[in-house]
């Protein structure tokens, strides 16, 4: 049975002072990424300051060993909603369920480093009037959506472990594994409290709950721009994300998605 209490207390957190709660908070899980964020933070921040609303910007520095943490500090100087919340280094699924957990916003959208979509795109996942949902995840498929510069080769392989994510896990989507979700914060913790997978299979372990628990999912339409330097391994991570798809519906046949987590509440413990 997977041991819980790590979500609780192996990460450093920082409060920000909040006059008020923001309503989007980006989240985005961070490894060895000083020379992308240097490029994209500022992205971030530009997109933050341009809307009516208020927001903040959350960085997890999974245990890099460059100057990441650093970075992002030296924002937060001058840019009081921007922070970083340190972490070991235990793989992308535990820095973004600590960024998750940690966060303040009504929305809270999870964010790659590369920021592969353009940052404006950010404004569709954010639920018009009338039409509430529960998780809006990105998609690089269907009507609408656009790849740029992606290899052939890397483009089957994602083809190829959708067809199996929808066999095993969920059956509904055609990208599960686009790095741009958002979630409503009330049911953040339920989510988060139950993922049990540190690497990249985490994606689909969360949307498998979502839809256990019958969240209302939609797909968003967007448009990406392949990154040479991604750090995904074509083969190694491949086999592990199969191996993640079966530890999933094996959590579910024992029932570990039924007990409720030991995070209350919106934040984790710092």
């Amino acid at each position: 049975m997977p041991k819980f209490e790590a979500v609780v207390n192996t990460a450093k957190v920082t409060s920000p002072e909040h006059s008020a709660l923001p309503y989007l908070s980006i989240v985005v899980p961070a490894y060895n990424e000083e020379r992308r964020l240097a490029i994209t933070l500022p992205l971030m921040v530009n997109f933050i300051e341009a809307q009516s609303y208020a927001g903040e910007i959350v960085v997890v520095d999974d245990g890099s060993q460059d100057r990441t943490a650093n970075l992002v500090e030296e924002f937060s100087r001058t840019h009081a909603y921007v922070r970083v919340v340190r972490a070991p280094h235990k793989g992308k699924g535990n820095a973004v369920r600590l960024g998750m957990l940690s966060a303040y916003g009504e929305y809270r959208f999870l964010c790659d480093a590369d920021l592969a979509m353009p940052v404006d795109e950010i404004t569709k996942f954010l639920p018009p009037r009338g039409r509430p949902w529960d998780v809006a995840i990105g998609s690089r498929e269907g009507p609408g959506a656009r790849r740029f510069n992606e290899p052939g080769y890397r483009h089957l392989m994602g083809r190829v472990f959708n067809t199996l994510v929808k066999l095993l896990a969920v059956p509904e989507f055609e990208d599960t594994q686009c790095g741009f979700k958002c979630f409503r914060a009330a049911i953040v913790p339920d989510l988060y409290g139950h993922q049990t997978m540190e690497g990249f299979g985490f994606d689909v372990e969360v949307l498998y709950i979502a839809r256990k628990r019958g969240y209302s999912i939609i797909e968003v339409p967007i448009h990406w721009y392949y990154q040479s330097e991604s750090k995904v391994h074509p083969v190694r991570d491949t086999i592990r994300m199969m191996q993640d798809l079966l530890r999933v519906r094996l959590n579910d046949r024992q029932c570990i998605y039924d007990i409720p987590p030991p995070v209350q509440g919106d934040k984790i413990a710092g």
